[in-house]
């Protein structure tokens, strides 16, 4: 049978809630004449979400009991004990966003009533958590979110119970860390920040290590977040194990810094994968050689060397610059080049679609960028799980911005599929 608009208007209009009497809000105002006396402690706004806090509870005993508030509660069968009833009620204190609020909660006699709009146990109410947690993203301390609470919404809140919130964290970072993956990705940058996190007594300068993709549709993903002091081949052979338990079989490109034994630990797992030292970091490494009036020569000179069209065409170039006054003047520089050349050579292998995806490193760097504002706020973590939790939480506000891949990624798919063939597409069932 077809049914007409009307039908369904008239459907929805049955459904429809109706208005509050303006008689109502009128009686209610009676009495009130400042701002505070409507949304101040006291005010009509607290009364209001105390009564309705207390109905709703109320209702849900109602129906878990199956009789209503006042009425007898029915006998026991024949042979048997009394059922549950009400029991009167217990006093609770709320903090919301409003402040404090003290309810009376509805009880049953052997307690077994479990109540779902405020749960057992719940103290905070309203967004109260979330708000703590945005607070907390943002680089406020524990003792910062304390004061502002007090000053803006004149509630005293411990800094345990900020903890408690903050620290609940911890299960989704669980849980993001171990969460699967895609088969292949064509590009992954590894890179570092430093973060200084107390350890055994002291604060150490310790490496907080992200791992940025590109996937397949062109759209960016943090991989995961690992913190070690010292990085080596046991290290990093233990992240890319972690990486394929978690179903990534195959990496196209995986872009580095020129960390010792990185390139050995990647080959291990991933014996296919092409490793191409970052040209951003080696350019940087380069110049932290050069004095400020050396610096732009230099950075030209290099430029030349990343720019050439063949492997052999850049250590030419290479060579004509060790052997130049800049080159002699610094040897470091060359140096650099020459032992991470192997990891280099890839590059000039690629067209320049996916020459601009690995050298044009904007992606990781405007992520560090946006994690330094936060981190720099901080003068050191007490743990590694805390600097953990907070940088899990910069990056959940920062990637919810990351839904469309850059204007050139269909010209580099293109070029990733024509060069890496059946890997490109291949899924794993």
């Amino acid at each position: 049978m077809e049914v007409t608009k009307k039908e369904v208007q008239g459907e929805s209009k049955a459904v429809k809630r109706p208005e509050i009497d303006s008689a109502i809000i009128e009686e209610l105002m009676k009495g009130y004449q400042r701002p505070s006396d409507l949304t101040g402690p006291g005010g009509i706004m607290e009364e209001l979400h105390k009564r309705l806090y207390e109905r709703v509870l109320g209702a849900e005993l109602t129906h878990y009991l199956g009789y209503e508030k006042g009425e007898a509660p029915p006998g026991p069968a024949e042979g048997q004990r009394r059922e549950n009833y009400r029991n009167g009620s217990s006093k609770k204190t709320l903090l919301s966003e409003g402040g404090k609020l003290e309810i009376d909660i509805a009880r049953d006699r052997t307690g077994e009533f479990e109540p779902q709009f405020i749960r057992k146990g719940q103290k905070r109410f309203g967004g109260f958590d979330t708000k703590i947690i945005a607070m907390y993203a943002q680089g406020m301390t524990v003792r910062e979110i304390k004061r502002f609470l007090e000053e803006q919404y004149k509630v005293e809140v411990s800094s345990d119970l900020i903890s408690a919130v903050t620290d609940s964290v911890l299960e989704d970072v669980i849980e993001w860390k171990a969460r699967p993956l895609e088969s292949m990705y064509p590009v992954v940058f590894f890179d570092a920040l430093r973060v200084k996190i107390r350890d055994e007594g002291t604060v150490k300068n310790k490496a907080v290590y992200l791992a940025l993709c590109i996937q397949r549709d062109g759209t960016k993903e943090v991989l995961g977040i690992w913190i070690d002091q010292n990085e080596g081949a046991k290290f990093w052979l233990g992240v890319m194990n972690e990486l394929n338990h978690r179903g990534l079989k195959d990496i196209l490109v995986a872009v580095i810094d020129g960390l010792k034994g990185f390139p050995e630990a990647i080959s291990a797992v991933y014996p296919d994968c092409e490793i191409q030292t970052c040209i951003v970091h080696l350019i940087r490494n380069s110049l932290s050689f050069c004095s400020w009036k050396d610096r732009k020569p230099v950075a030209a000179e290099l430029k030349n060397i990343y720019n050439a069209q063949t492997a052999e065409v850049a250590a030419k170039r290479l060579e004509d610059f060790e052997q130049g006054p800049l080159g002699k003047r610094i040897p470091a520089i060359a140096q650099c080049w020459h032992r991470v050349w192997d990891q280099v050579i890839p590059f000039f292998a690629y067209p320049n679609e996916i020459r601009k995806i690995i050298y044009t490193t904007n992606a990781i760097e405007s992520l560090h960028m946006q994690l330094r504002k936060v981190l720099k706020t901080r003068g050191h973590f007490p743990s590694d799980e805390a600097a953990t939790k907070l940088i899990y939480l910069v990056l959940r506000d920062i990637t919810k911005k990351w839904k469309k891949p850059p204007i050139s990624w269909k010209l580099a798919a293109t070029q990733f599929a024509i060069r890496f063939g059946q890997r490109f597409f291949a899924v794993e069932i």
